[in-house]
């Protein structure tokens, strides 16, 4: 038996007259292994956290069964979880005259909404303006990683040199054979599931044991494998054979609900910043780390220009704070980290810290998510039940496209997240087109006989993306909101609509009957119209 440390204790009584070696802005992935790296080396650090220390596997519970629960998952009455309709409808903020006490982010809608309502940021508190796009926020110790998907991939030189490759973008500075060894310190310290493929275009990771496919995904992948493709088992951030030198994590028995929640695992099988990086650290005695932090401006020396710390508002007392280091780390995810540089004006940074060339919170870039396809698999159906249940993931197919080939239409290429099996409720459930008669009689008669997948497609044209944050009228918490105004991409729409129809050839082809097509669209970036829906009617049924 694994047994697993719990949370070493934290006080929020943090030293403010020390200058630190460091401050760090976050908690999440990022703000963590910088926490961690910079302890083991010796260093005082401060860590700041908008949000709070949360009894996190009280919240998650990722071994209560459905009917335990009084509403089998679902938030109390008062609490409200985004749809798709709502972000392409509205314009934010979407709370506003909202008859819901609280509201959410969409990923509160994936089920199991009761699990994560305290992770994910109440839209009403913290609202943004600009063009339409649905912001995922988690403030809390961990931030998103505490309900992240899990997926771990490996980027390759397809990616740090795609201008070579077709002509288009710009290369990165580096390749991947500079990072190639601290992927694998990664590697080594968290723990990834997957197998090996000896793929170019998406390097191996250094896998523990990988989760079994199931009938159905098997019988893809052995179909795709005629065709030249690939099928591989979830890469998963997720230690299976359990990791020595870590005590408050345990290995994965396959026994939750991670295919039933938006994510997250209370024995922390799967990697999250607090039990991977921000508890090992606060052991070495050198991290301090103070929560309800919200950080408004990072200081600079008035003679050298240079941060000397961070001023931040305490979001319970609402009182005012400056946190000293002789180094600061913002690492509060994307935006922002952006919105906090471009607040920090002051004379020797007229535009923002690091903005003298204008880019701070330009050429963002996100995927389009969405448009996906359900198959049957027909030699299933009659078949006893199997226990599929449990899973971090199903498969993953790597790209295909413009590898050696030029695909008429559009660059680069796509990927496909799925999976397929018996589970606790019918995944054929979801986007099932038919009548509610004929729709429940599917769901009892083929449960655990479909696939399902869909594809996360690169928004491209990011340099038309502009993200540009000012300050308006104060938070509960006392910082400023923050007001985006991002224009529209030119994403890749044409790649979008160019692997709906194959995806849903590829069930039919696998000896799978094609039953139902998700046409919704993620507004998470870019253009918000339902793309799949358009390419079915307009786009030739070619070989997928």
């Amino acid at each position: 038996m694994t047994l697993v440390k719990s949370a070493p204790p934290m006080s929020q009584d943090v030293d403010l007259s020390k200058t630190y070696d460091a401050v760090v802005v976050g908690s999440g992935a990022a703000g963590g292994m910088a926490a961690h790296v910079l302890t083991s080396q010796g260093m005082d650090v401060l860590m700041l956290e908008a949000g709070k220390k949360l009894p996190i596997e009280q919240e998650l519970r990722s071994m209560q069964w459905p009917y335990d629960h009084p509403r089998r998952g679902d938030a109390p009455p008062g609490y409200h979880s985004l749809s798709f309709n709502e972000y392409n409808i509205r314009t934010p903020p979407y709370a506003k005259g909202s008859t819901f006490k609280h509201v959410t982010s969409y990923v509160g809608g994936w089920g199991g909404s009761d699990y994560v309502k305290n992770i994910l940021v109440d839209e009403k508190d913290h609202p943004y303006t600009g063009t339409k796009y649905a912001w995922v926020r988690a403030r809390a110790l961990g931030g998103k990683t505490n309900i992240w998907g899990r997926l771990a991939l490996r980027l390759s030189d397809y990616d740090f040199k795609a201008k070579t490759h077709d002509g288009y973008g710009d290369d990165w500075p580096i390749a991947y054979a500079d990072i190639e060894p601290y992927y694998d310190r990664v590697d080594r310290y968290l723990g990834i599931s997957g197998v090996k493929e000896n793929l170019p275009h998406l390097p191996d990771s250094l896998f523990q044991r990988p989760n079994k496919l199931t009938f159905g995904e098997v019988k893809l992948r052995e179909g795709l494998k005629k065709m030249g493709r690939v099928l591989t088992p979830y890469r998963a951030g997720v230690t299976t054979d359990g990791l020595k030198h870590n005590r408050y994590r345990s290995k994965c028995y396959g026994r939750g609900a991670c295919d039933r929640r938006p994510g997250g695992c209370d024995i922390h099988a799967t990697f999250d910043s607090p039990t991977g990086l921000i508890y090992p650290a606060v052991d070495t005695g050198h991290l301090k780390i103070r929560t309800n932090s919200i950080a408004h401006e990072v200081l600079v020396d008035s003679n050298t220009g240079k941060a000397r710390g961070v001023a931040f508002v305490d979001s319970v007392t609402r009182k005012s704070y400056e946190a000293k280091a002789k180094v600061v780390i913002v690492a509060a995810s994307t935006l922002e980290s952006a919105r906090l540089l471009l607040l920090s004006r002051s004379p020797q940074h007229p535009n923002g810290i690091g903005n003298s060339s204008g880019h701070v919170g330009h050429n963002f870039c996100e995927h389009v998510m969405g448009p996906g396809v359900t198959g049957l698999v027909k030699d299933l159906v009659g078949k006893p039940p199997t226990l599929d249940d449990g899973r971090p993931g199903g498969f993953y197919i790597p790209r295909f496209r413009n590898l050696k080939d030029r695909q008429p239409g559009f660059v680069r290429g796509y990927g496909f997240e799925g999976s397929g099996g018996f589970s606790i409720f019918p995944g054929n459930a979801f986007g099932a087109p038919d009548s509610a008669r004929s729709s429940r009689k599917k769901c009892v008669t083929t449960p655990g006989r479909s696939l399902g997948w869909g594809a996360s497609v690169r928004c491209w044209r990011a340099t038309r993306i502009t993200s540009t944050w000012i300050p308006t009228p104060k938070t509960p918490g006392g910082s400023p909101r923050c007001a985006s105004i991002i224009s529209s991409a030119t994403t890749s729409a044409r790649c979008a609509r160019t692997w709906s129809p194959p995806a849903a050839r590829c069930s039919s082809r696998r000896g799978s009957r094609s039953w139902a097509r998700t046409t919704r669209c993620s507004p998470r970036g870019g253009r918000f119209t339902s793309w799949a829906r358009r390419a079915w009617g307009a786009t030739p049924r070619r070989r997928c």
